[in-house]
This record gives C-alpha cells, sequence and structure tokens, in this order.
C-alpha cells in the first residue's frame, strides 16, 4: 500500500516536490539554451493538484493548439514525462535547431523528427537531475510527438493514470525565451514514485 495519499498531499511534500521540478527544469532550460544557442528562462514550478477535466485548462486552454512530446519514465521511477510548445514556439525552436526561417502550419516531417530531438535532450536533462539527486535509477523511453489540442494531448497521462483516482498531481513548469518562446514541463509519476522520490530524499520514512 502506498503512503503516498492523492487525498491527502502534505504541505511538505508539496514544497519538496516543486523544488525537485525547479532543479530538474534549470538542468532542462540549461540544455535547451545551449542546444538553441538562445537565452531560455524558466518560470517558478507549480505542483498541483487538479482534477483531470481541468489540466487542459490549467495549461492555457483545452482549444489551443500544441505539440506534445510525450515519453514514458522507467526505471526506479515510472510514470510519463511531456514537453509541450504552442504552435509557434514549436516552429520557432525547430527553425533555431535547424538554422531556418520559422514557418507557420502543419509541421514538416523534418521539423517533427527536430522537436522530438529537442524533447529528448531536454527531457532527458531533466530526469538526468531527478535521477542525481534521489540516486535513482530514471530512464525515458523513445519520444513520441503528437500535435493536436491540449485536451487531447493531456488526456494521454490522465488515462494512463486514471486507475488511481479522479485526480492527479502533476509538476509543471513554464520557459520563456528571447523571442516569447512559450513552453513547458508536465511531469506524471504514478503513485509508487511519489512514493520512492520521497523517500530517498528522507521526507517520509
Amino acid at each position: 500500500m502506498s503512503e503516498f495519499d492523492l487525498n491527502h498531499v502534505e504541505p511538505i511534500y508539496i514544497d519538496v516536490l516543486t523544488e525537485l521540478g525547479n532543479i530538474g527544469a534549470g538542468n532542462a532550460a540549461t540544455s535547451l539554451a545551449q542546444m538553441l544557442n538562445t537565452q531560455v528562462k524558466m518560470t517558478v514550478p507549480k505542483v498541483e493538484l487538479l482534477d483531470f477535466d481541468k489540466i487542459g485548462e490549467a495549461m492555457g486552454g483545452e482549444e489551443q493548439i500544441m505539440a506534445g512530446i510525450y515519453l514514458l519514465v522507467e526505471g526506479d521511477i515510472t510514470g510519463s514525462i511531456m514537453f509541450l510548445l504552442d504552435e509557434r514556439s514549436a516552429h520557432l525552436l525547430t527553425s533555431k535547431l535547424m538554422g531556418t526561417t520559422p514557418t507557420e502550419g502543419e509541421l514538416s516531417e523534418m521539423e517533427a523528427s527536430a522537436l522530438k530531438e529537442i524533447g529528448n535532450i531536454v527531457t532527458g536533462a531533466y530526469l538526468n537531475s531527478l535521477a542525481a539527486i534521489t540516486n535513482l535509477t530514471i530512464t525515458e523511453s523513445i519520444p513520441d510527438l503528437t500535435v493536436d489540442m491540449a485536451g487531447a494531448i493531456l488526456s494521454v497521462p490522465a488515462i494512463q493514470f486514471g486507475m488511481v483516482g479522479d485526480k492527479i498531481l502533476f509538476i509543471q513548469t513554464g520557459f520563456t525565451g528571447d523571442e516569447e518562446l512559450n513552453a513547458f514541463f508536465l511531469l506524471v509519476p504514478d503513485l509508487p514514485s511519489y512514493d520512492k522520490m520521497l523517500k530517498a530524499l528522507g521526507v517520509i520514512q
């Protein structure tokens, strides 16, 4: 039986998970900035307990078209991690990586491939920092790219973890760049993984 209960989340757990998100996102922002040779700033992470049907709204609107790079988290911690961008930011990032002029509309096959690579590197940087802090083994699957309305993209982790209840606790961190980059992370561990992270950090026994 898991000691971590989504119906009774202690304030100290929120503080610790927020700090983990802060460190992970900071590492990812550094990797992204180095990769694109551009300035990348991150917003203060938010850890929220939300109903599944409120996730899209929390991300800026369920009908907003976004590109989502989705990876399964494996090893000592299991769950999922997503790197999401609005359409404009997706075109901006891929053009910077490929040295081309930003386009509009549907992503080309080359842009989609570049975006998967960006997502793979920055999510890897995020998870590597979590692994270093907790001394746990954390790996990720091959990235899967989806371009759709935010509500549709975000239904994936909601469906995946629907078995644990009607609510989901997620760690969200936003990014901004020197050209109005609108991107953020969504880390969704399963319940046993919260236990493992908090125990590794000595927060629960």
